[in-house]
């Protein structure tokens, strides 16, 4: 499978992926279920995993506030945060397939990773070294691999591509999978520098984001191979679009939300027209674009929601995750669904890169009972 690409806009719908395991490591929790459990406290509590960076200081001389891993020294370096905890959301997200296994074993899968696209702080060749890294971690069950950066909405754009290798390939096993960190101390100043740092030092924004990081992991195949394996469905991806948007964060153009409307269109675009979505998932993260953007995306398709500000954005609770946006956000989607604190039967979710991709999905898990352990 190839590292995909985001047409301008592009939309699907009908019966989709079901998504059959999921993964995650973050801040507030080292596993899927103890990342949703700590965001649902969090929207009812307004507790956070924020705290002071190991050693770096802000322009006034304080202590950066973060959103790190706790287990880790805040010493190690980017890339090797990002290969572990995405080993090891990955291997969270096998665990149902291992379960079911026969006597050959679990069978091998397809791996699209999705990282963050180019900022300082991060090695050139970060590709490689994580393609590396996993192929090391997981020698014998890997069949084919796809990495590519783009960033807050690439895993959307990696759903894509796998619904569609699923779609012609309905046997398959396909994982999507996202990670990003931005606790290099390169990055940290970068932030600052661009006022992008959220605190209320000189230099720093009140309306900026917390710098966090974070790995998610979604097992998908198709419906007839989950019944055929044993494997108890979460979800089902109802529909996915994606979109582009010329007028970037950080520029001085003016964004008006046309990416984002176009995505969430495409990925409404195959529900009833009487349906109306009650839970909404997005990364937005405190910055004011991001708002505005949503804002103008929200009211161009308020038809389709009872209230699509009414929305859950866990960047309050574990920092922006970046490049493990997209996953991380329908994990917690799909869990609310099987856990029964869903509003509705179905969620939108979206996410935003910086570099302009768009991407939304609508996930349904009415259809499914809820699975053990979750």
């Amino acid at each position: 499978m190839n590292p995909w690409t985001a047409s301008s806009i592009w939309s699907e719908h009908g019966d989709g992926p079901v998504v059959a395991g999921l993964g995650a490591v973050t801040p507030v929790g080292r596993s899927a279920w103890a990342a949703a459990q700590a965001v649902r406290a969090a929207v009812r509590a307004g507790i956070s995993g924020f705290g002071p960076h190991g050693f770096m200081v802000d322009a006034a001389g304080k202590p950066m506030c973060v959103a790190a891993f706790p287990w880790l020294s805040a010493a190690q370096d980017v890339a090797s945060r990002i290969g572990d905890s995405l080993a090891a959301a990955i291997r969270e997200s096998l665990l149902p397939l291992q379960a079911t296994a026969g006597p050959d074993g679990a069978p091998t899968f397809s791996l699209l990773v999705n990282l963050p696209s180019p900022r300082p702080g991060l090695p050139d060749d970060l590709c490689d070294i994580v393609r590396e890294h996993l192929v090391r971690e997981f020698p014998h069950g890997i069949e084919r691999i796809g990495v590519a950066p783009l960033g807050h909405a690439g895993g959307m754009m990696a759903l894509r591509s796998a619904s569609e290798y699923l779609r012609a390939t309905p046997t398959a096993v396909c994982i999507v999978a996202g990670a990003d960190s931005y606790l290099d101390p390169d990055a940290l100043e970068w932030i600052e520098d661009t006022d992008q740092l959220h605190s209320a030092g000189e230099r720093n924004n009140p309306q900026g984001f917390v710098p966090g990081e974070g790995a998610g992991a979604m097992l998908l195949v198709s419906a007839d191979t989950a019944s055929r394996m044993g494997l108890q469905p979460m979800d089902r991806i109802e529909g996915q679009g994606l979109g582009r948007e010329a007028h970037l964060i950080r520029t001085e153009s003016v964004c008006i939300g046309e990416g984002l409307t176009a995505a969430m269109r495409g990925a409404l675009s195959g529900l009833p027209e009487d349906e109306r979505l009650t839970d909404v998932y997005c990364d937005l993260n405190g910055e004011p674009y991001r708002a505005d953007e949503f804002a103008f995306a929200a009211l161009r398709t308020r038809e389709r929601f009872v209230a699509a500000s009414d929305c859950v954005a866990p960047a309050d609770c574990w920092g922006d995750v970046g490049a493990a946006s997209a996953v991380l956000l329908v994990m917690l989607a799909c869990i609310a669904g099987l856990k029964g604190y869903a509003n509705g039967a179905s969620a939108l979710v979206w996410a935003s890169s910086v570099t302009g991709e768009r991407g939304a999905v609508v996930i349904r898990t009415s259809v499914f009972p809820a699975s053990e352990g979750y």
